[in-house]
């Protein structure tokens, strides 16, 4: 056996053999380098699709971009016709001049998906700008609500409080011209002791004044003690002051509500 040739029973040769006995574990350089030609041979394939489109593509941009020949057939039918280049179509030359443009389609969608898609997106957005619209309306009528509703308390407890002051001036007004029972139990303060149901005794139809009472609003009894007031005493709980009589308190009173006073 000469030097050089190697020995086909030593390790050294058999070493270099890989073991693909069943259930063997490969080497894991083995494993890597055949992971590197699967990955080379998957980007190789990409390459060659990515460029047979690019090849598609420039074919087609230069056939675009280029104008017709004489060697077209329908350009030379054309020209028998006596139509030139850049003429318009049509007896006159007033048709279109350039050809119609190509548009390629790269999805599935049929004749007339994208005029769907286009007139279904400008549904979904009226419909989205009328429930914008629709929600600022029951937020600008919850707003008002809101206001109407902090406006009535308000005036209701300015109506009360304008009432519990016209009833004690009217007990003290009163009291000084010696009237000793109010014209109606609700005229003066309530007051919860013995005194009162004395006052209720006294009070000559008691029934049907308990009734009426029922059905006056603090609003209604409001106007009705200031029209006392300013009738009998000449005296106007806004202004805090009690008039000569009548002409002077007309000529020097703004009013008998609580809007002419605010001014």
């Amino acid at each position: 056996m000469a030097a050089d040739e190697d020995d086909y029973m030593s390790d050294a040769f058999l070493s270099q053999l890989v073991d693909v006995r069943p259930g063997v574990p490969m080497v894991k350089r083995v494993k890597d380098t055949l992971r590197r030609e699967a990955l080379h041979r998957e980007k190789c394939v990409q390459n060659r699709q990515r460029s047979h489109a690019q090849q598609e593509r420039d074919s087609r941009d230069a056939a675009l971009q280029s104008s017709l020949s004489s060697e077209n057939k329908g350009f030379a039918l054309l020209q028998k016709m006596g139509y030139r280049a850049g003429q318009g179509l049509g007896k006159e030359g007033s048709g279109q001049v350039e050809p119609i443009p190509l548009n390629i389609k790269t999805d599935r969608g049929g004749i007339g998906m994208e005029e769907f898609k286009k007139r279904k997106a400008e549904e979904e957005l009226e419909s989205l700008r009328k429930k914008v619209q629709v929600k600022q309306l029951m937020e600008k009528k919850s707003l008002e609500d809101f206001r109407d509703r902090k406006k009535t308390e308000r005036e209701k407890r300015q109506t009360e409080g304008d009432l519990r002051k016209s009833q004690r001036a009217c007990e003290q007004l009163d009291s000084q011209k010696g009237i000793t029972v109010p014209k109606d139990s609700w005229y003066w303060p309530e007051v919860i002791n013995d005194e009162a149901e004395h006052i209720e005794e006294e009070s000559s139809s008691e029934g049907s004044e308990d009734e009426d009472e029922e059905d006056l609003t603090p609003l209604d009894k409001l106007q009705y003690v200031t029209s006392y007031l300013r009738g009998v005493h000449f005296y106007c709980i806004w202004c805090g002051t009690a008039y000569n009589d009548e002409e002077d308190l007309s000529s020097n009173c703004p009013g008998d509500t609580a809007a002419d006073h605010e001014d």
